[in-house]
């Protein structure tokens, strides 16, 4: 059974900055891309991030190029997304996700599994 458990959501002021993880579990970690997705409400889930199985290649969405960062230490099977310079806009709930290549984390459709999600508010 593979699991992916996020933490590190919470609430920060605009200019601020959180660090998300998503422990996973049950499968060969290394083995797959790795990445993070956003759901506001009223709004269908997005793309944010994403990584490669050995981390050489990553992807962001456009909204967040140059203040989020997406990691991953295949030796703790944990991923990882740093988000500076929050901005209210990025209010939303992260979830964490696997599959086989980050072409398809970018377009969701690929993904086969999910974390629970973690909660992101930023008050102006």
């Amino acid at each position: 059974q593979v699991q992916l458990v996020e933490s590190g959501g919470g609430t920060a002021q605009a200019g601020g900055s959180l660090r998300l993880s998503c422990a996973a579990s049950g499968r060969t970690f290394s083995s797959y891309a790795m990445g993070w997705l956003r759901q506001a409400p009223g709004k269908e889930r997005e793309f944010v991030a994403a990584i490669s199985w050995n981390g050489v290649s990553t992807k962001y969405a456009d909204s967040v190029k140059g203040r989020f960062t997406i990691s991953r230490d295949n030796a703790k099977n944990t991923v990882y997304l740093q988000m500076n310079s929050l901005k209210p806009e990025d209010t939303a709930v992260y979830y964490c996700a696997t599959a086989r290549s980050t072409i398809m984390i970018l377009s969701k459709s690929g993904v086969d599994y999910w974390g629970q999600g973690t909660q992101v508010t930023v008050s102006s």
